[in-house]
C-alpha cells in the first residue's frame, strides 16, 4: 500500500488459491483489509504465504473475515507463513480473529515483521484449545507458533510456542496454563510504550501479564478458559492500544 492525497491506498495486489483480500469502504484516511480463507480452514498440507509493505506515511489494518479453524491434519502439517515490513512513518495493526485449534490438528505458523525507523505496529494473536461450550477438548497436537519482530534488522523480539501431544493435559499444569482452554499474545511498539505500561497492566487479568523487552515494545501474554472470556479481557487491552474503533468483524 502506498499514501496517496492523504490516504492509505493499495499499491500492488495479487491473490491466489483459496487465500482472499477484502477491502471494506471506511470513512477514515487509514486503509482496512479483511483476509478470508474460502477453504474454510487450514489442513495437513495446506500453505498460506501473505506479504504486507506498508510503504511510507501509510497506515493499515488487517482483519479477518470470521475466526481461522486448524482441523485434523493426516498429511503433514497446515503452515501459514505472514510477513510484513512497514516503512518509515507507517503503522499496521495485525488483528486476525481467533484461530481455533480442533483435535489432532498440526498448526507451523509464523509472523515476521520487520519495522524500518519510526514505523511501528499493533499485533495480536489467538488460539483456541476447542469449543469450551462444545464439550471439546484437544488432546493430540502438534503446534509451533511464532512471532519475530525486527528493527533496524535486529531482533528485539522472537516469541515461540510449541504444543506437542496432549494439549488439554499439558495446559492443565500450573506453570504451562493452568488449566487454560484459550491464550493470546500482543504486542506493541510506540515511542512512548513504556507510558502505557501500568495502564495497560491495570487491564490485565490475573491470568495475564505484560513487560517490555524494549525501550519502544510491549509484549503481553493472556491466558483464559475459553474464547469468550479471552475476548473479555483481550478487547479493551486491543482498545487502550488504538485510536480507531476494533475492526467491524470482531463486532459481528
Amino acid at each position: 500500500m502506498k499514501a496517496r492525497d492523504g490516504r492509505s491506498v493499495i499499491s500492488r495486489l495479487h491473490q491466489q488459491g483459496s487465500l482472499k483480500t477484502l477491502f471494506p469502504r471506511t470513512d477514515g484516511t487509514a486503509l482496512t483489509a479483511v483476509l478470508l480463507n474460502t477453504a474454510g480452514g487450514i489442513t495437513g498440507g495446506d500453505r498460506f504465504d501473505l506479504r504486507l509493505r506498508a510503504e511510507s506515511g501509510t497506515a493499515l489494518t488487517v482483519t479477518t473475515q470470521a475466526a481461522e479453524r486448524a482441523y485434523r491434519a493426516n498429511d503433514g502439517a497446515g503452515r501459514v507463513c505472514t510477513g510484513i515490513h512497514i516503512a518509515t512513518g507507517s503503522r499496521v495493526d495485525w488483528l486476525p480473529q481467533e484461530t481455533l485449534i480442533y483435535d489432532h490438528a498440526a498448526l507451523r505458523r509464523s509472523l515476521d515483521v520487520t519495522l524500518e525507523p519510526d514505523a511501528n505496529c499493533l499485533l495480536v494473536e489467538s488460539l483456541i484449545f476447542g469449543r469450551a461450550a462444545m464439550g471439546e477438548s484437544v488432546r493430540a497436537l502438534s503446534l509451533d507458533d511464532r512471532i519475530t519482530l525486527r528493527r533496524n534488522d535486529k531482533i528485539v523480539l522472537a516469541d515461540r510456542t510449541r504444543l506437542t501431544g496432549d494439549a488439554h493435559a499439558l495446559l492443565a499444569g500450573a506453570a504451562t496454563g493452568a488449566g487454560a482452554g484459550a491464550m493470546a499474545s500482543l504486542v506493541f511498539t510506540a515511542p512512548d510504550a513504556a507510558d502505557k505500561l501500568e495502564s495497560a497492566r491495570a487491564l490485565l487479568p490475573e491470568t495475564g501479564g505484560i513487560s517490555q523487552p524494549a525501550p519502544d515494545v510491549l509484549f503481553a501474554r493472556i491466558l483464559a478458559p475459553d474464547g469468550f472470556a479471552l475476548r473479555q479481557a483481550l478487547i479493551p487491552l486491543i482498545a487502550h492500544f488504538r485510536q480507531d474503533p476494533l475492526p467491524r468483524p470482531w463486532m459481528i
